[in-house]
């Protein structure tokens, strides 16, 4: 080994090695697996769908340029696709008849307040597309709860669309009238309508197979891991099959709980969030378990019908706790 004067002994901090993955990559290969959603729900909600799909993400996008390059003084980051995917969520949980300024309003919450305000991509606390849902759902609550029903491959633009209220709006109000399930049956759509995506809701709630497809193409990609939407979705299923099991007349099946409202595309794209979720195996499984839980509990016993963005939030919340409680062992520890 030589010794020459002009040599010297690099040290850099770890990790050393590198992988191929960038953050505009998992980003857009988020985007690709929104696609068949996206595809099913202007299908269902024609033009008016995709009014608001292009609006949402437009909206996300200049509202990140505007703050960034006017308040902030900062480059551009818009080439990352985290504000994109931002928009286009954001949109998936908005209904088709929304006006514009709306979205706008929850396109500036979404990253002015919950993204860029903690100081951008990878700092967020809070999920920004649910909290930008969540704003408008608290401020706007008509407009947010007056869901247009699917009209398949009706391409109309502006007309007035006939609305009606979501599945599970119709079985929590149902039973809390009195009704058996027997007779609130007749009312629903059919399973197969539910996992194809004729039912009233969210453009992101059309199609629960065409989400179940982006979730699985994640899981193959692994930009996710399994942890979070499995332990989510088993646990919404196994509490509300044992519900079901002790009184099926009182209360929907598990099936119906797993294909009805934003379960899915919670599961899949709003939970498994890179930056409000925990680290470690463990974390994920004990915030999966607590999101299906809190979904539960306000579907059945909450004010909303639907409890998967206000469970998802305050799991949010509990991640630093989670990471504290289940830190990963340290490269080269070996136990006791």
């Amino acid at each position: 080994m030589s010794s020459g004067k002009n040599e010297r002994l690099i040290v850099s901090p770890s990790p050393h090695i590198a992988g191929d993955e960038t953050i505009p990559k998992l980003m857009y290969a988020v985007l690709y697996a929104l696609i068949p959603a996206a595809v099913v729900s202007i299908l269902f909600f024609g033009l008016d769908g995709l009014r608001v799909l292009l609006l949402s993400s437009l909206f996300c996008l200049l509202v990140e340029y505007l703050i960034m390059r006017f308040m902030l003084g900062r480059s551009s980051t818009l080439a990352d696709g985290s504000a994109l995917i931002t928009g286009l969520l954001l949109g998936f949980n908005l209904p088709s008849n929304l006006p514009a300024w709306m979205i706008f309003s929850g396109a500036v919450v979404a990253i002015g307040v919950a993204k860029l305000t903690f100081g951008g991509l990878g700092r967020n606390p809070f999920n920004p597309a649910l909290v930008g849902r969540v704003f408008l759902l608290i401020s706007f609550p008509a407009q947010m709860t007056t869901w247009p029903l699917p009209r398949f491959l009706n391409f109309s633009w502006g007309e007035d669309a006939v609305t009606g209220a979501t599945a599970i709006s119709v079985v929590k109000e149902g039973l809390k009238q009195g009704e058996s399930m027997d007779s609130l049956l007749a009312k629903l759509p059919s399973l197969i309508d539910l996992i194809l995506g004729a039912t009233g809701g969210s453009i992101g709630e059309v199609s629960a197979i065409a989400l179940l497809a982006g979730g699985l193409y994640l899981l193959f990609k692994k930009v996710i891991s399994w942890h979070i939407p499995v332990s989510y979705l088993l646990t919404v299923a196994v509490i509300t099959g044992v519900i079901w099991l002790i009184d099926p007349t009182k209360s929907a099946s598990p099936l119906f709980h797993l294909f009805t409202g934003g379960l899915m595309l919670g599961a899949f794209f709003m939970a498994t969030d890179y930056v409000s979720t925990p680290m470690s195996a463990k974390g994920q499984l004990v915030y999966g378990v607590g999101c299906g839980v809190l979904t539960v509990v306000i579907r059945l016993y909450g004010a909303y019908p639907e409890g998967v963005s206000f469970a998802i939030l305050l799991m949010n919340a509990t991640t630093p706790l989670i990471n504290n409680s289940f830190k990963p062992a340290r490269f080269g520890h070996q136990a006791a």
